[in-house]
Order: C-alpha cells, then sequence, then structure tokens
C-alpha cells in the first residue's frame, strides 16, 4: 500500500523519510545560539541584504570604486572630457536600457521621426537638470536629433542610473551626475553645466527648480539670452510662481506640471504604480492589513491611496484643501491629522509638496519599525536634519534604507534619507515617462519658436491642444480608435472637429 494512501483510515499513513530529516534539522537549528550583539547581528543583517539586493540600478550599484568621479580623468571613445559621471566604462550596459525604454516611449520617438527633418530646436542651447534615467536619455536623444545642443545635470542625488548618464557621455552629451552625489556635488554639477566658456544656454528644462535658483543667484545676465523655462514639478513651479508674483521673473516659464498630460498620468497613474514598487524593493514587506496614512491628497496622493487600499492596506489620509479632504471622503479614506494615528500606523508617506509634515515630534512617537518615506520631488517634508543628533543612532541596511535608532531601542526605518522614493529605491513606468517627456519636449518647442510678444514674463500653462496631441500620439499603442465629430455635431458644440476639445477650464 502507497504510504500516502489513506483509504485504510489514519493508521495507514506514514511519515516520509524525508520529513523525519527536517525535523532532526529544526532540532539541530534550536540548539544554537540565539543571543546576538546588536552591533554583529545589524552588521550581518546589512551584509546580506545588501548582497542579495537587487534593482534596476544594479550596475550603479555594483562598482567597489569610491574615488569620487570629480577626482577622475575620463574620455569617451571620441576623446571628449566634457562630462563627469562615475564611470564611463558602463556606457554598452546604459545603451542596452536606453533602447529598452525607447519601445515603450513611442510618443518622443513618433515626434522624433516626424519632426527631425524640420529640426525646429536648430540653434537652442539646453541646459537641463532633471532625474538622469533611461527615459530622460530618449528625451536628451529626442531633443538633439530635433536640432538642440544640451547639457545635463542630475535633480536628485539618488535618482542617477551610472549606466546610463555613461552612456549619455560616451555619445556626446556633456553629462555631471552620478548616483550618490553629496550636496557640494550637486551644486558642482549644475555649475559644470552653466559655467562653460564658449557656450551660453538660451533654453532651461528643470525638474524642481534648483538650475533656474542657480542661475538666476550665480549667473543673473545669462538670462538676456534664455528664451524661457520649462519645470515639471510642484515645486519647481511653485518657485516660479513666487518669482512671478515678485516681479522678478525675466523670462517666460512653462508650467509643464500642471498640464492635464502630466497631472493625470505621470503624477496619477504613475505613482499608483511606482509607490509598491519603491516600497517592496527596500523593505519586502506585505501591505494586507497594514495600516499606512499618506499625506496628501493631491494626484501622486490619489494614486498611492488607491494602491495601497487595492492591496488590503488600511488608509489614512491628511490634508489641507477641503476639496480634496472631501475627494478622499467620498473615495473612502478616514481624514484624520496626523497626531491622531501617528502612534498606530506602520507606513508613513508624504506627498504635499511643503517642508515639515513630519517633524521630530512625529517621528519620537512613532512605534518601533514605522516606514517612513516621500513621494513628494524635494527632501523637505520629512524633517531627516533632525534625527542627525548624537543620541540616535542610524544603521545603513541596505541601499536607501537606514534604520534610525532611539535610546530605549525603538527603531524608524528611513527609506532614501526623506527623498523621493520611486526614483530613489526603485524605477517609473516608462510608458507614463513618455508622456510627459513628450510634454517638455513640446514645450521647449512651442517656447523656442514663439515670435516675439507671444508670451510675457510669466508662467503659462501648456496649450490644450497640445495636452490633446500628446495624448494621441500614446493612443495607438493600444489600437484605440477615437470617433470622429461629424459636421453637425461640431457646429452643435461649437468645437472645431479637430479639438481642442475641452475649455481651459475644464477639470478632467
Amino acid at each position: 500500500m502507497d504510504k500516502w494512501d489513506s483509504s485504510a483510515g489514519a493508521a495507514a499513513f506514514h511519515v516520509p523519510e524525508w520529513m523525519i530529516q527536517f525535523a532532526d534539522q529544526k532540532q539541530e537549528f534550536n540548539k544554537r545560539p540565539t543571543k546576538i550583539g546588536r552591533r554583529s547581528l545589524s552588521r550581518s543583517i546589512s551584509q546580506s541584504s545588501t548582497d542579495s539586493y537587487s534593482s534596476a540600478a544594479s550596475y550603479t550599484d555594483s562598482s567597489d570604486d569610491e574615488t569620487s568621479p570629480r577626482d577622475k580623468q575620463q574620455k569617451n571613445s571620441k576623446g571628449s572630457s566634457d562630462f563627469c559621471v562615475k564611470n564611463i566604462k558602463q556606457a554598452e550596459f546604459g545603451r542596452r536600457e536606453i533602447e529598452i525604454a525607447e519601445q515603450e516611449m513611442p510618443a518622443l520617438m513618433a515626434l522624433r521621426k516626424r519632426a527631425q527633418g524640420e529640426k525646429p530646436l536648430a540653434g537652442a542651447k539646453i541646459v537641463g537638470c532633471t532625474h538622469i534615467t533611461a527615459q530622460t536619455a530618449v528625451l536628451m536623444e529626442t531633443l538633439g536629433a530635433l536640432g538642440a545642443q544640451c547639457r545635463w545635470a542630475a535633480c536628485n542625488i539618488y535618482s542617477t542610473l551610472n549606466e546610463v548618464a555613461a552612456a549619455l557621455a560616451e555619445s556626446g552629451f556633456p553629462v555631471f551626475a552620478w548616483k550618490g552625489e553629496s550636496e557640494d556635488d550637486f551644486w558642482w554639477c549644475i555649475d559644470r553645466c552653466v559655467n562653460v566658456e564658449g557656450w551660453q544656454p538660451n533654453m532651461i528644462l528643470d525638474d524642481g527648480g534648483d538650475l533656474t535658483h542657480w542661475i538666476y543667484k550665480k549667473y543673473p545676465n545669462m538670462f538676456k539670452k534664455i528664451k524661457g523655462i520649462v519645470e515639471e514639478s510642484v515645486t519647481g513651479v511653485h518657485r516660479l510662481y513666487q518669482l512671478s508674483k515678485a516681479g522678478k521673473l525675466c523670462v517666460p516659464a512653462m508650467n509643464v506640471n500642471d498640464s492635464v498630460t502630466k497631472q493625470k498620468f505621470d503624477n496619477l497613474y504613475c505613482c499608483r504604480e511606482s509607490i509598491l514598487d519603491g516600497l517592496k524593493r527596500t523593505t519586502d514587506m506585505m501591505f494586507g492589513g497594514k495600516q499606512v496614512v499618506v499625506c496628501g491628497y493631491g494626484e501622486v496622493g490619489k494614486g498611492c491611496c488607491a494602491a495601497l487600499k487595492a492591496m488590503g492596506s488600511i488608509v489614512y489620509v491628511t490634508e489641507i484643501d477641503p476639496i480634496c479632504a472631501l475627494q478622499a471622503c467620498m473615495d473612502g479614506f478616514r481624514l484624520v491629522k496626523l497626531n491622531e494615528v501617528i502612534r498606530q500606523v506602520d507606513i508613513v508617506i508624504t506627498c504635499t509638496g511643503n517642508k515639515n509634515v513630519v517633524t521630530r515630534e512625529h517621528l519620537d512617537r512613532m512605534k518601533n519599525s514605522c516606514i517612513v518615506c516621500n513621494m513628494g520631488h524635494s527632501n523637505t517634508e520629512i524633517d531627516v536634519a533632525s534625527l542627525r543628533t548624537p543620541e540616535l543612532t542610524w544603521e545603513r541596511v541596505r541601499s536607501q534604507v537606514d534604520h534610525v535608532i532611539w535610546p530605549d531601542g525603538k527603531r524608524i526605518v528611513l527609506l532614501a534619507e526623506g527623498r523621493l522614493l520611486n526614483l530613489s529605491c526603485s524605477t517609473v513606468p516608462t510608458f507614463v515617462l513618455s508622456i510627459t517627456a513628450t510634454t517638455q519636449a513640446l514645450a521647449l518647442i512651442e517656447l523656442y519658436n514663439a515670435p516675439e510678444g507671444r508670451y510675457k514674463q510669466d508662467v503659462y500653462l501648456l496649450p490644450k491642444k497640445m495636452d490633446e496631441y500628446v495624448a494621441s500620439l500614446h493612443l495607438p499603442t493600444f489600437d484605440a480608435h477615437l470617433t470622429e465629430l461629424t459636421d453637425e455635431q461640431a457646429k452643435y458644440l461649437g468645437l472645431n472637429k479637430n479639438g481642442p476639445f475641452k475649455p481651459n477650464y475644464y477639470r478632467y
């Protein structure tokens, strides 16, 4: 009779030999010493976690060379040294990543193909400060194909993919960026893009406003030749509106962040996917049943909340705007003040674009092992500086993951030192970035080619027609077929058959 045959009753079952061996091994394991010093334990966890951890930035993190790129003498295959990256030898790996990204960026590739002959950016000298990823590389190479000269730095010290930066440098783009820059490196890289003999920018593409701020501070005379600024982040747009209100904005600026295609697709759909990716890669945690507080219910907050709710998390929301607050309530989330739930939540996520949203008082009251992270552009939302005090111990667990330990043994898990989680700790969907990058490219073309007087020294939204054009370029990917208005229908609605189909005040 088969040992697994239960038809003869319980007495007929025999324990397989492999189960007996496993039980013996388990007993032997339980006899091993269980007391390990905290320091050696954390060290062993750190080492094993780092060894086994893999991410999209594997080539970026695998380098053992601790020499600062600023101290290296590197040249690409053409003999140029007008760049500063971690390791130019990683260019081949970066080129493969760029080629993969091109497959998921149909609109940019279509724009490159359609406008390459016309060269609408011929004569443009664009200085950029954005995340340097494979998707950004596709944008930069598209701008180059359209006739522009580009110099580039990173807007975040952790988001650069070193192999992609190397591939761009090998292709002849002056790139100054590497993963893990210091604050001093960050500003040095921006300065190297701007302050170069025989080359002066006439267009700015910014993400966060740091590049614009640096030029205003150090080289204000450059604005005499700059035709416009294109800005894509909440933080950077806020800075531009402040300059405009103070009468200090001396060139036209395009607010890409508040374009429909950026708000609804990059901010909402992108963050809905990338929040989970970033948390999983860094913490390996399970979301079901976890209590999460999301600070801010704008488009980024909406995406984060939707993703976490779908995974079974209990989600709370904090919000200052009564309209966004009501949306959160109607979507089934409980609206709270942070102080009301800070002791009980397992994860705290900020996405407000504000400063000191999570203060030292909040951090002191968090439960043991609470995960703290930021999905906003800037690193000002979590008061990380208040944690760098003698009584608190910092332990690096793995790349972009720190334990901050209180004297009583309580610890929190801080991700990316309070900087942008998804681009610091994981990746973001390429297709969504195709939408944003195409919007940026069209905004640059519009500002660069606009006749004098069309745009004054103010902040403008992308024309609705361009938003619709960006969306239409992505529809063929889904084999989608738009319905066309008849002449009678167009007349009835008072619309042009080719758009724009909604007024500027319409909220999608």
